[in-house]
């Protein structure tokens, strides 16, 4: 090992990175239910043990750079969610966030005062209590700033915060999962189960909508010959007396004397006419076109016209604050369907009830004449492309660096956002520029993960490496009574959450539990109270105050640094 380490970590260090993301990564895969150490610790621990072993230090620039690029994403996608939620109707899960970040910087500090730790384990220690990753790089930046620290206590107090991050963050993130998902819901004598079932009845008319199947998503497109109760009718009565029947059945085109006319909802249907019906299977089977139009054809150039899957941003302000019931049944949704809604860049489960905010994104799907007028109704079709706009993403970056470099003094100390919190703001500015006007700084799904979920852990890998050979005396400097106060420190903020959000603002149970998860940013939490509900209704609670807390939480990085040091 000796040899290998001599002869190729030292000499190429870059090559120790990615061996260590390697094994973070697949570390961060092993799990039990939906409980795991997830990516970003799988590689911080791995970063310990290979630092530990090889001794190797990483140059400081290549840590900055990712962790600077990590923060511009998390912003740029949380931003539209983050602005949003300081309106009228997101404030109470706002209210919840803000009591439960508060209450965990406020633990963290007393814990950190009582027990004599320095600005290094105090910041590691909130940063595991409170799952919150990105206090790592936050924390160490303001290090580097405390005036009378030399070059050694600096480093020294930059590892510790790695080591206090890395004792407390596996049973943060267990007993977090596990208080929302089973101890909390029995507390508040709430069966999680049975009340998502209930909430989501009530979220939802009629329960039984067939957008809410499996059903949903098998479109079927057939063609049958008119000959019989169909005959004399426009498109647009057809059309009309299903849905007043509940059933989403449409004719997408008509082939009269071996000619495909023009498509027009005041087409009257003649005897002899192929039409092409478009609907849910389940729709067709119980309209029975077969006796109530004619038999069926098959018509390879009338079923064979152009489909599309349209990403679209909802921007237009008639279409704001309107549910997805609602836009169903417009003119312009006739043949269209919604097959997925995404919020705050992750798929969000959508009821007939869930209103459409600035900025989230619409999957459509249908006929591509009829999809791309109807995207243009309700906003900005965007579309698919996999190229970068880095000077968006280059400027961001370069104008938060900028007004994250001047410092405030307070008493002599100098307190700054430093580069890094300038990228975050600015990452928020840019998405939430973004949501409004979705034709500019195109950054893609796949670019996004690599800069926030490989930034973070491509961060915290080289963190770890450069920790590893102190590990151990650190580890013995902080004591294992830093896992006990760790595991407090998680608690009690979740239990403050959950009597604020219950009694001060009267959340439903299931989505409270949403609510208190996305608080803590705490993603395991969040899939096991999916889990124990059988039901995507906690989610609806989870994407604002994750975007509040990921902000709060960061930046309380630098604040406990500033308290300690």
């Amino acid at each position: 090992m000796n040899w290998f380490t001599d002869h190729v970590f030292k000499p190429y260090p870059e090559l120790l990175i990615f061996l260590t993301i390697a094994i973070g990564f697949f570390a961060g895969k092993l799990h039990y239910k939906a409980i795991g150490l997830g990516a970003v610790t799988g590689c911080l621990v791995a970063g310990l043990f290979t630092g530990w072993v090889t001794d190797v230090q990483i140059n400081g620039t290549v840590k900055s750079v990712f962790f600077i690029m990590f923060l511009f994403a998390l912003g740029y996608k949380v931003g539209p969610q983050f602005f949003r939620g300081l309106k009228k109707d997101g404030l109470p899960q706002v209210g919840v966030a803000v009591a439960v970040c508060v209450t965990g910087l406020g633990v963290c500090y007393g814990f950190a005062k009582l027990l004599g730790y320095g600005p290094g384990l105090g910041a590691g220690l909130l940063g595991g209590a409170l799952t919150q990753s990105a206090v790592i790089g936050v924390a160490q930046d303001a290090i580097a700033n405390i005036h009378g620290l030399t070059g050694d206590q600096i480093t020294a107090q930059q590892n510790l915060v790695a080591i206090g991050y890395a004792v407390t963050y596996p049973l943060g993130t267990i007993l977090c999962a596990i208080l929302l998902a089973n101890l909390a819901p029995r507390w508040l004598k709430s069966d999680l189960a049975a009340d998502s079932r209930a909430l989501a009845a009530e979220l939802d008319a009629p329960e039984s909508d067939p957008d809410l199947g499996e059903g949903y998503y098998e479109v079927v497109l057939r063609a049958f010959t008119a000959v019989n109760g169909l005959v004399g009718s426009t498109i647009d009565d057809f059309e009309a007396r299903e849905q007043q029947l509940g059933r989403r059945i449409y004719i997408t085109s008509v082939r009269r004397e071996g000619r495909i006319l023009a498509h027009s909802q005041t087409t009257v249907i003649e005897r002899g006419d192929v039409l092409a019906v478009s609907a849910l299977r389940h729709d067709l089977v119980d309209f029975d076109p077969a006796r109530r139009i004619g038999p069926e054809a098959d018509d390879a150039g009338l079923l064979g016209y152009r489909t599309e899957s349209l990403h679209v941003v909802v921007s237009e302000r008639a279409q704001l604050g309107r549910t997805i019931a609602e836009l169903r049944r417009e003119p312009f949704m006739v043949g269209v369907y919604v097959d997925k809604v995404y919020r705050s860049g992750a798929q969000f489960p959508y009821r007939l009830s869930t209103r459409l905010e600035r900025g989230d994104t619409l999957v459509l799907t249908g006929p591509q004449r009829l999809v791309d007028p109807a995207g243009r109704a309700i906003g900005k079709p965007v579309p698919t492309s996999f190229a970068t706009d880095m000077t968006w993403v280059g400027l961001g970056i370069f104008l938060g660096g900028c007004i994250g470099i001047p410092a405030l003094h307070a008493g002599g100390v100098p307190i700054s956002l430093s580069t890094s919190g300038g990228a975050l703001i600015m990452g928020l500015v840019f998405g939430w520029i973004r949501g409004r006007y979705p034709t500019y700084g195109n950054v893609p799904p796949g670019a996004q993960w690599f800069m926030d979920t490989f930034g973070l852990c491509a961060f915290v890998t080289i963190v770890g490496i450069n920790a590893g050979p102190g590990f151990t005396s650190g580890l013995s400097q902080a004591g294992w009574g830093l896992l006990l106060w760790g595991a407090v420190a998680t608690v009690l903020p979740l239990l403050v959450g959950i009597l604020v959000g219950r009694y001060v603002f009267r959340i439903r149970t299931p989505i409270l539990m949403g609510v208190v998860a996305g608080a803590q940013t705490t993603t395991a939490a969040i899939g096991a109270i999916n889990e124990a509900s059988r039901s995507q209704i906690p989610t609806l609670g989870y994407t604002i105050p994750y975007a509040a807390g990921n902000v709060l939480l960061t930046i309380w990085g630098a604040i406990i640094v500033a308290l300690l040091g």
